[in-house]
């Protein structure tokens, strides 16, 4: 499994980094996999002696590699650390996550690092973890609507939304890869989706990609001939790829079949929902490459099947969130508090989660085309020339 290539990075990172947490010091700047990870309700079992007491560790599905790698990243460095992790993947079912959490509340979890289905779903558990003193971690996903999250580790997601939006201007040629406009006008045909509603991150995905586009639609360089310009329109339900396919299918067959009209670019926030996107538009004809013509399709998350897209020249971009240092800063945090101090946030205004503003800490991400594959993902040890090449992770 890809995940465990970088084990001993990560861990080792936030070990190093777990040895500087009271002095507030933070860290830096749709292929399926079982192996390692757990499923449903089981416990994942830790070797490592339990100094440092139990953590439970929440993550939200094993159908994206993304999760599995952070779950077994985040994982492995708190046992480095001296602590034992429960960790538990609830497979996109709200019920299951509500109980695991449940669970590792029971269990005598000191801590919880929390990676939400649905950031509003989880009242009661937090509540019993507030009243049991254990400080909760919500991790990459803001939990919503409770006082009882405590801190927040994830990406600036506003600037992935405009990072996304970016890159569909370079792939439409509007911009060029350094963004300095092209003056190119177009008009471009364009269709737009959004994450999850139930994620507080699609929003800011969305709010930034939107506010890069508009100034572009309002000038008339891009045209969303669907009409389909609202969130709630775009969205895609639990970031599902088959959805992202069916609402595709269905954008073209309603506004573009019949016509002399084509899609020249797809903004999408996620590689599972791009793949979706662009089989879609493979099933209707759309063939060859971005060089040939195929629509210029973003993504995010780096996903192995999508860099092997990119290589060749099918999807145009996606966004790198390293997720080994996201794991390294949840475990700096989590160090903290147990140790008695306060994480450092280098964000206490942006991230309101209905209740309060939760102090965070936001790390940056990158933009990958075809050229910087290497640089940013093979040289970095986060894929290998071979997965790129064979779009698989070993």
């Amino acid at each position: 499994m890809k995940a465990k290539k970088y084990f001993a990075a990560a861990a080792g990172a936030a070990l190093a980094i777990s040895l500087a947490a009271c002095s507030g010091e933070g860290a830096g700047s749709e292929e399926e996999s079982t192996t390692g990870a757990t499923t449903g309700t089981e416990s994942t079992e830790s070797s490592a002696p339990s100094e440092g007491g139990l953590v439970g560790v929440a993550m939200p599905t094993q159908t994206s590699e993304r999760w599995i790698a952070d779950g077994d990243a985040v994982k492995a460095g708190l046992e480095e650390a001296g602590y034992e992790v429960d960790l538990q993947f609830a497979n996109d079912d709200i019920p299951t996550q509500g109980q695991q959490v449940d669970q590792m509340i029971t269990n005598g979890a000191e801590a919880l690092i929390i990676a939400a289905i649905d950031g509003t779903a989880l009242a009661s558990q937090l509540d019993a973890a507030a009243a049991a003193g254990i400080p909760v971690i919500s991790y990459d996903r803001l939990i919503r609507d409770s006082e009882n999250v405590d801190f927040y580790v994830t990406f600036d997601n506003y600037q992935v939304g405009v990072q996304q939006a970016t890159s569909l201007l370079v792939g439409l040629g509007v911009l060029d890869k350094d963004g300095n406009e092209t003056g190119e006008t177009g008009p471009f045909n364009v269709e737009l989706f959004a994450g999850s509603p139930d994620d507080n991150n699609a929003t800011f995905f969305w709010n930034g990609a939107i506010d890069t586009l508009q100034p572009y639609l309002d000038a008339g360089t891009l045209v969303v001939p669907s009409g389909q310009t609202d969130f709630e329109q775009a969205a895609i339900l639990r970031w599902q790829q088959e959805t992202a396919q069916k609402r595709m299918e269905d954008l073209l067959t309603g506004t573009y079949v019949g016509t002399d009209m084509t899609v020249d670019g797809v903004l999408s926030p996620y590689d599972g929902l791009s793949r979706g996107i662009i089989t879609a538009l493979q099933n209707n004809g759309y063939e060859g490459t971005v060089t040939d013509g195929f629509p210029a399709v973003s993504g995010q998350d780096a996903e192995i099947a999508s860099v092997k897209l990119i290589a060749d020249d099918v999807q145009f971009a996606t966004i790198f969130k390293d997720t080994r240092k996201l794991a390294a800063q949840a475990i700096t945090a989590t160090e903290a508090y147990l140790e008695g101090t306060e994480p450092e946030a280098n964000n206490t205004t942006d991230y309101d989660n209905g209740v309060k503003v939760v102090p965070s800490f936001l790390l940056e991400s990158d933009i990958v085309y075809a050229d910087n594959i290497e640089s940013l993902l093979v040289d970095s040890g986060y894929w290998t020339a071979e997965e790129v090449a064979s779009g698989v992770a070993e």
